[in-house]
């Protein structure tokens, strides 16, 4: 396969990711989202002449985080509405079409984290796509007079690019899966349940989709908290005025003052500003309630939790520290959770510690029961999903505990597994057990892509409990207690934040 494509914009120019894998980097799916584009939806990319090179990743949205092994956006960085390929090298036609949302709490992340790297999964017979969209208040800040969720309309963009260009890869534009962890995750859900999404890809994975949706009151009061951090009124004209770094700066002053107030509310304990914002033109309904009356019945679904997703959270610094009783009651009253669910979660868990226990709690709330939830409304409605849970655990070499924790699983779901940089995530250099755990995923992944299969049996099927359990196969199962969800049948979801 020649390594020069023809997209409708022009000609752009790959190289060899490894000698049987073609990658193309940085390739603009929408113009940039600036001057006089800045808060509105996506507006098409501009043709080029002669072959753009297509080797680096392009520029990430504007945000303040500065991740391992990933680059960080520089103020004046504009062109960041991109999409990255990944094609077998020996040519196809019409190969299934993987697409892929990075997290990040809707604030953070890009597509070039070695984590999303599409070299294994290509090897696995896959075109594989991941793209940047708009973050923070530039993709997800509620403006008078401008569309919501930006983010989410610059990712339904880069699924009409696919639309439009993917067989020029040796994709087959009627065989795309949306995929996506975390916030990518949820927005994979809200776009199942979208209009504007509708017939842009036939089968969906959801990684630990997190839970978090808001009101459009909820988001103009967030709104007013970031303009008068920055200094500006809270129109779109004030707004406008202020360069992205601005209202960066002040977004992240707005989660500091939520971080040091103990009185601040829910969002104290992990103050996250952004979500997909309900009851619009772009996303009139939570996708709960969405799934439940029919919406993306037609999408196959794949969703994936992990045991403890929020010891990672509480790993890296990013989320309150619980240690005492009264503490814990003021989490749960703060979160609108009853009394009795934490005495269920204390009497599952009657060795733990306190701070354990509130992360069981922080963790099922926003990630692994919102997960279930999901693939349980949508096989209900009609649809056909899949559940799975990744249990993987081990002792790193200095003795830290490598838990079943939020992100541990992408790396042997792509295949990535070997990358020295994402050591942290899974303890160390993987165990011969580690890769054929590895080698399961990306084969589940894969198939459930090409065929919408991906090795087991659906969600209410006449099997028994269908939930596939990712483990190393010399781990030994179940080494700790898991709450049972009875505990959360009165419980709310989605949560809407005050």
């Amino acid at each position: 396969m020649d390594d020069v494509f023809e997209t409708h914009c022009g000609a752009v120019r790959g190289f060899r990711a490894a000698d049987d894998v073609v990658a193309v980097l940085g390739i603009p799916y929408a113009a940039p989202p600036f001057g006089a584009r800045r808060f509105r939806e996506p507006f098409p990319a501009e043709p080029w002449q002669g072959v753009r090179d297509g080797t680096e990743f392009g520029p990430v949205a504007p945000q303040s985080a500065e991740l391992p092994g990933a680059p960080v956006w520089s103020p004046g960085d504009e062109d960041v509405l991109t999409v990255n390929v990944w094609t077998p090298a020996a040519g196809g036609d019409r190969l299934p079409v993987f697409v892929w949302l990075h997290g990040g709490a809707y604030t953070f992340g890009s597509s070039a984290q070695p984590d999303f790297d599409g070299t294994a999964l290509a090897r696995a017979g896959l075109v594989v796509v991941t793209l940047n969209y708009r973050l923070g208040f530039e993709g997800f800040g509620h403006i008078p007079g401008a569309p919501d969720n930006r983010g989410l309309l610059d990712q339904v963009a880069a699924l009409r690019w696919i639309r439009e260009n993917i067989a020029a890869f040796g994709g087959d534009p009627g065989n795309v899966t949306l995929a996506g962890q975390s916030s990518g995750a949820a927005s994979v859900a809200c776009l199942m349940v979208m209009d504007g999404a509708r017939g842009l890809f036939r089968r969906a994975v959801a990684h630990s989709p997190a839970s978090v949706f808001h009101t459009p009151d909820i988001a103009a009061s967030t709104t007013r908290e970031i303009a008068a951090a920055a200094g500006c009124p809270a129109t779109l004209a004030g707004l406008a005025a202020l360069p992205p770094e601005a209202l960066v700066a002040a977004a992240d002053q707005v989660v500091e003052a939520y971080r040091s107030d103990p009185g601040s509310g829910s969002r104290h304990y992990d103050p996250s500003l952004f979500a997909p914002v309900l009851g619009g033109d772009t996303l009139p309904a939570d996708p709960l309630a969405a799934l439940a009356a029919g919406a993306g019945r037609e999408v196959d679904l794949l969703v994936c939790h992990t045991t403890e997703e929020y010891w990672l959270l509480d790993a890296v610094g990013s989320c309150a520290k619980l240690t005492t009783g009264a503490r814990l009651a003021r989490f749960a009253a703060d979160f609108g959770l009853p009394e009795e669910l934490l005495t269920g979660y204390r009497a599952a868990l009657p060795h733990a510690p306190l701070p354990d226990v509130y992360l069981s709690v922080f963790g099922d709330l926003l990630f692994s029961e919102f997960a279930s939830r999901l693939a349980e409304t949508h096989a209900g409605a009609g649809g056909r999903a899949y559940l799975s849970r990744f249990d993987r655990r081990r002792e790193a070499a200095d003795g830290m505990a490598v838990r079943a924790w939020h992100c541990a699983d992408i790396p042997f779901a792509w295949g990535n597994h070997e990358d020295p940089r994402l050591s942290f995530l899974i303890g160390g250099a993987p165990t011969p057990a580690d890769r054929e755990l590895a080698g399961r995923m990306v084969r589940a992944w894969a198939g459930f892509a090409a065929t919408g299969d991906p090795g087991w049996a659906p969600v209410l099927s006449t099997s028994g409990d269908s939930t596939r359990i990712w483990r190393p196969e010399d781990q030994p199962p179940d080494p700790l207690p898991t709450p049972p969800r009875a505990l959360w049948t009165d419980v709310a979801m989605p949560v809407l934040r005050p």
